[in-house]
């Protein structure tokens, strides 16, 4: 399978060793082999685990679907010569359960240190800036002013802000929400006076709420990975490669720019 996350560094130092391994230039792919086929699209179709709301995964308007997981997946669909499905869930952490049990093939995802226990994660593809949104009229000025009684956070369910967050704040209240949607009605209620994740959901969640304001400055990264169920070892070499080949090539920066991803980190830190 693909190497075990021991640390941050480490996983990457041995994610590009891997690459350099087997020989692959990330600027001109390989096709895959037959077991590399296999490994990563074992139904005989590639299953694209998505929740929506998010440019990182998947937003539906009028002129159709797009994300970066759904335009990458399509891309790596394509590259295996299978059927591209879209399997949607409700939040990321149903996609990230869904990937742990091999319901699904694929996703683009924090690679988080927990999350690496059962998920298996390529070398980062892009970083984003995690904030936090207040809605309008909301009192709160700065990331300072949130960790204070009486302030209530709100994160969705199951998310690596929710895991983090958990273990930082020291006098505010985590409230979850079950979905983007679901948070928006929060902020909108009065349920909670901030929300937290990637800035790239809190502007895609600002468009939806008028007068809301995304706080200045950031309380810290989301590394972004293409992720896929354990246990896939005659696939690792290519989708490694893969990786690096859309980064490369520019594929990467054009899903987002396609799904006006905002929130990017100046440099991938």
């Amino acid at each position: 399978m693909l190497l075990g996350f021991l640390s941050r560094r480490r996983f990457f130092l041995l994610c590009a060793a891997a690459l350099a391994s087997a020989g692959v230039a990330a600027s001109a792919q390989t096709a895959p082999d037959a077991a590399a086929r296999q490994a990563l699209a074992p139904s005989g179709k590639l299953k694209v685990g998505v929740y929506l709301g998010s440019p990182t995964s998947l937003l539906r308007d009028a002129n159709g679907d797009k994300g970066v997981t759904y335009d990458l997946g399509r891309e790596l669909a394509a590259r295996l010569g299978v059927p591209f499905e879209v399997v949607e869930y409700p939040r990321v952490a149903a996609v990230v359960e869904a990937l742990k049990a091999g319901q699904v093939d694929f996703t683009v995802t924090n690679a988080t240190p927990a999350r690496a226990k059962d998920v298996d994660f390529t070398p980062p593809i892009l970083a984003l800036e995690l904030g936090y949104l207040v809605p309008p009229g909301g009192k709160i000025a700065a990331p300072a002013d949130i960790d204070r009684p009486g302030v209530k956070v709100g994160v969705t369910q199951g998310s690596s802000s929710q895991g983090k967050l958990a273990g930082e704040l020291k006098a505010a209240v985590l409230v979850t929400a079950p979905t983007v949607p679901a948070a928006i009605e929060l902020l909108k209620t009065g349920g909670i006076d901030v929300f937290a994740t990637n800035k790239a959901i809190l502007s895609e969640m600002s468009d939806a709420l008028p007068g809301s304001r995304i706080l200045d400055g950031r309380w810290g990264l989301e590394h972004m990975a293409i992720g896929v169920p354990q246990g896939r070892a005659a696939g690792q070499a290519y989708l490694v490669s893969f990786a690096a080949d859309v980064k490369t090539k520019g594929l990467v920066q054009r899903a987002a720019q396609r799904a006006g991803l905002r929130g990017l980190a100046p440099t991938e830190e």
